[in-house]
């Protein structure tokens, strides 16, 4: 009962603070709008540069965002349940990084200005690619740490290397293309939300959504891997058949998050980390907690990006590894 008292609080409390996130994200810019005109213009009574500003720009931004914040998140509680280890996430053992391979290579050899020329059948295909690099990369990781028996630890010391083996690559490819590719492609590998529109939030919603409920109602599964090998196999559940389930959404919500956002690390690592230290280990409550923590992180941290240094505008992804990264070196002194 205290339990289910708490969640609910902290999910008000969260509720609040994802709201607060919008209201600024919407507001606060080179063009800055009242919350009175906010509301007027969502009520289709804002004028047309508040209309393009707000419906246009902002709003599909916020909404790929939040999208992304929840993909990244429930890949991350996935990523540390079945490998019992809160330094677990799809940026850290090199599942968005293989993402962001295959997203690479297709931007190259597609288009010159990924931005403002990727055509709608390009739209549809860029996140197919990227669930394809993120898969590669996850059968790399699970084949490797599979031999002589699944050890959890050493599938995320396998990641961590196949990880720093991928943005290498990366790397690589684009010092191969003139300045301005390599320019673009360290933008994109760095996270952002530029460029975000309506047609990338009709992908990320119906996928993020579905993935995200399967997930949801697997909870009691989830909490039965939280415990040893041997006693999930006890209480009848196949551990092999399970862990590959999981691992696949974890690779299909990583995947489509990188294909619109880029590489956005630690965001998976600390929402999770954070909303079982809120409401428990208990699947059902902290994976939705989760979702809403890492909701407001990218809200804000898009919200700085953009005006922080404006008009210059610097990838979300480093202002989320700003607080990512001390919190990593935190959890690691703990292990």
């Amino acid at each position: 009962m205290m339990r289910n008292r708490k969640y609910i609080y902290v999910s008000i409390c969260l509720g609040i603070l994802v709201l607060l996130a919008i209201i600024v994200c919407l507001s606060w810019g080179s063009y800055e709008i009242s919350v009175r005109d906010i509301i007027k213009t969502l009520s289709g009574q804002g004028s047309k540069m508040q209309n393009i500003s707000i419906l246009q720009i902002r709003l599909p931004r916020i909404l790929v965002g939040m999208f992304v914040g929840i993909a990244l998140s429930t890949a991350g509680c996935i990523l540390q349940t079945i490998m019992k280890n809160d330094l677990a996430d799809s940026g850290i053992i090199g599942i968005n990084a293989g993402a962001a391979v295959a997203a690479v290579i297709f931007i190259s050899y597609q288009t010159v200005d990924y931005y403002s020329e990727l055509g709608k059948l390009s739209t549809y295909v860029l996140p197919f690619m990227a669930v394809i690099g993120a898969t590669c990369a996850a059968l790399i990781i699970y084949f490797l740490s599979s031999r002589k028996g699944m050890k959890p630890r050493r599938m995320l010391l396998i990641g961590i290397g196949v990880n720093a083996g991928l943005n290498a690559f990366i790397t690589f490819f684009t010092f191969r293309g003139g300045v301005g590719d390599y320019n673009r492609v360290l933008v994109w590998t760095a996270g952002s939300l530029w460029g975000s529109s309506w047609a990338y939030v009709k992908i990320l919603l119906p996928i993020v959504a579905v993935v995200f409920i399967y997930v949801l109602l697997k909870h009691k599964t989830m909490d039965v891997m939280n415990l040893t090998d041997e006693i999930a196999v006890g209480l009848g559940i196949n551990v092999e058949k399970e862990r590959k389930k999981m691992l696949s959404c974890a690779v299909i919500l990583a995947g489509c998050a990188t294909a619109f956002a880029g590489n956005i690390g630690f965001l998976g690592l600390i929402s999770p980390h954070i909303a079982r230290k809120l409401v428990g280990p208990y699947h059902k409550n902290f994976i939705i907690i989760s979702a809403l923590i890492s909701t407001v992180i990218i809200l804000i941290a898009d919200a700085v990006s953009r005006n922080l240094f404006s008009p210059i505008e610097i990838p979300v992804g480093i202002i989320v590894s700003i607080f990512g990264v001390p919190y990593f070196i935190y959890l690691l002194m703990k292990e």
